[in-house]
């Protein structure tokens, strides 16, 4: 990683003197900052994949009756498949901060690429850990995984704030973060497919692990840091992105108001909002295949099938979604800020409604059970036009550092949530004990947006640049002293004779 990147500095101009700047569209209809969006959902598509290989791999591994039976069959039980499943995010957790303030000092691009090749290559490990090591080795590997996928997030954050023009931040965010979605379908789909298959549960690692190690090879060679480090960039796109950003790059080192940060309002609104929406997104993604494999009695390629089911209907609704968010914000029908709680809202009372639903869904009623869960998931997806971009909403020049520390605690209840399910739902035939899972996430579904509905902004706050703000106050301690002088040679007028 280049040493230019620890004291580059970003400063964004306020949204009212952007607005007075023309940013003119690039001739070109796809452009650099698609390429790079492409590439970064690509990316972000083969991390989900490795995320999820388990959800519907485990059950292959632990019930040969339900895929291939000429595969090894591990007998682990329930409490052993959800420490395997939670294992992600032991490693997860540890590294947001720590990838978040890489990432923004010495650069994203990188540090994205070597995090996708480690996640494919411990991945392609796990069928000979499984074998000749237990299922502890495939934990530690799980968690290695997640130790280098906790810079994920905050690396792409980077990237967007860089890259995304405020007119096209809600979809191209959008369309990078719904990769992931579709790489749930993907895997999901493929996973039960592969399991059942001649090939059996291995090669879903092996294919998976593949794939990631080809992506990271890719996006390290044709990604790029920022419109000023793409050396074929034309000219009018890189001009529009930067008039857009309201982009100004020095050899200034940007220090980050870390007190200020934890101590923003807005910043703990959001923070609350994305904990309680990774508690509902993990609960449901690592749960759904045991849920609808033990209350339904569907077969592995069924379960992989119905799973994958409601996150295809996400990625497809993602488009319009997105599209119609930036345009209520571009004719003025919305402010940002109201569309960012509008979508927020979609994204999460919705889903916890069709959870309660499904919660009093019998057991001779699947396509009940079916609808409600692609209800939940897919309506989830407004929250990439919510709360998933207040980040740069709040600070462009720290949205790296935000999505760090927000993630991090987001994501103790990414660990808690299959942890909790497994204390909650004893009995995983019975309707009775999923109702109380399900209602519990409805709960906290519905309290975190209520707290960013409340406590949100989309105003860039005054921290953002505390440069300029030294700047400002040091240029007002000179003026004043210029007046004093000026003042003491008035009540002096000898002194000038």
């Amino acid at each position: 990683m280049s040493h230019s990147h620890a004291t580059k500095r970003v400063s964004i101009i306020s949204i009212s003197e952007r607005m007075q700047i023309p940013a003119c569209k690039p001739k070109a209809r796809f452009g650099c900052r698609h390429t790079q969006a492409c590439l970064m959902a690509v990316g972000f598509l083969c991390c989900y994949a490795i995320r999820v290989t388990t959800s519907v791999t485990l059950e292959a591994m632990t019930n040969a009756s339900s895929a291939n039976r000429d595969f090894i069959e591990f007998q682990w039980d329930n409490s052993v498949k959800d420490i395997i499943q939670s294992s992600f995010f032991w490693g997860y957790v540890c590294t947001q901060i720590i990838g978040s303030i890489v990432a923004q000092r010495w650069g994203a691009h990188k540090l994205y690429a070597l995090a996708q090749f480690v996640c494919g290559f411990v991945t392609l490990l796990i069928p000979l850990l499984a074998k000749y090591c237990g299922w502890e080795a495939v934990c530690a590997s799980r968690v290695i995984a997640g130790l280098f996928q906790g810079v994920i997030l905050p690396c792409i954050h980077t990237l967007l704030s860089k890259w995304a023009p405020v007119e096209e931040r809600g979809r191209l965010s959008t369309f990078v973060y719904a990769g992931g979605w579709i790489g749930n379908v993907i895997c999901l789909l493929s996973s039960g497919l592969l399991s059942a298959s001649s090939l059996g549960w291995p090669s879903c690692f092996y294919i998976w692990g593949g794939i990631t190690i080809a992506s990271s090879v890719l996006f390290f060679f044709v990604g790029k840091e920022s419109p000023s480090e793409h050396p074929n960039i034309p000219q009018d796109e890189k001009e529009y992105i930067e008039t857009s950003l309201g982009i100004m790059e020095t050899e200034e080192k940007l220090p980050t108001p870390w007190i200020k940060i934890l101590t923003s309002l807005p910043m703990w609104a959001l923070l609350v909002t994305q904990s309680a929406q990774n508690w509902g997104f993990w609960m449901l993604l690592t749960k759904t295949p045991a849920y609808i494999a033990a209350v339904f009695r569907f077969d592995i390629k069924q379960n992989g099938m119905l799973t994958s089911l409601p996150y295809l209907t996400a990625w497809l609704l993602s488009f319009p979604v997105s599209y119609v968010s930036d345009l209520l914000i571009k004719r003025k029908i919305l402010t940002l800020q109201a569309s960012r709680k509008l979508c927020n809202t979609i994204g999460q009372w919705i889903p916890a409604a069709a959870l309660i639903g499904l919660g009093y869904v019998s057991k001779d009623q699947p396509s009940i059970a079916v609808a409600l869960l692609v209800i939940a998931v897919s309506s989830n997806i407004a929250i990439y036009c919510g709360h998933n971009v207040n980040h740069m909403d709040l600070s462009p020049n720290f949205a790296g550092p935000l999505m760090g520390i927000t993630n991090t605690a987001a994501n103790v209840c990414s660990i808690l949530a299959p942890l909790t399910a497994s204390v909650i739902v004893k009995d995983s035939t019975s309707v009775e004990q999923w109702r109380n899972i399900f209602i519990l996430s409805a709960i906290i579904y519905f309290l975190g947006n209520l707290t960013f509905v409340i406590f949100g902004t989309s105003t860039i706050q005054t921290w953002n640049d505390p440069v300029k703000k030294e700047k400002k106050t040091l240029s007002s301690l000179e003026n004043g002293h210029k007046q004093k002088e000026k003042d003491l040679d008035n009540m002096n007028p000898g002194k000038n004779m």
